[in-house]
């Protein structure tokens, strides 16, 4: 498989908790960021943030609300401030999705630890306090603010590469 070079790169570091958007080798953002709170892991059910090369497949949310809660990759009809109370302790997918896919096959392709079956997104958080440090359950979370800034920027295909 041949893999060509994006305009645009995401990287994102797990040891500094940050994402940066690179466009031509400039960097245009910085954003705090949560990986998982389990070590870094490519394998299925790890929890784990994946390694490695990836790319957006798909963006989902254009157009929602900021705050808008998803399950199963659809926009619910409330925010993270209008779901129940039992709801908001939990960590919800909010605002918009970047759904990742895994493009090396030893690594993040394919099973036991294919990145898109295992739905690994970008996406906001409704627990913004705790951006900075590892907690997520493999997903890189970012501010809803942030989330909605870098979802306007990036484009289906972009290379993602994180470490």
């Amino acid at each position: 498989m041949s893999i060509l070079p994006s305009r645009q790169q995401i990287i994102i570091s797990i040891k500094r908790q940050s994402l940066y958007l690179i466009n031509e080798d400039n960097l245009v953002k910085e954003y705090i960021v949560s990986t998982s709170k389990n070590p870094p892991s490519c394998l299925e059910n790890s929890y784990g943030t994946p390694l490695g090369l990836h790319c957006i497949e798909e963006k989902i949310g254009n157009g929602e609300p900021i705050g808008t809660v998803f399950k199963g990759r659809v926009a619910q009809d409330y925010t993270y401030e209008q779901a129940p109370q039992f709801e908001q302790a939990t960590n919800l997918i909010t605002t918009r999705i970047l759904r990742i896919k895994g493009l090396d096959p030893d690594l993040n392709l394919g099973d036991p630890h294919d990145s898109y079956n295992r739905y690994i997104y970008i996406h906001g958080t409704n627990h913004e306090e705790r951006l900075g440090k590892p907690f997520s359950k493999g997903c890189i979370e970012l501010a809803n603010k942030d989330c909605m800034d870098l979802f306007s920027l990036v484009h289906s295909g972009d290379l993602i590469w994180i470490e």
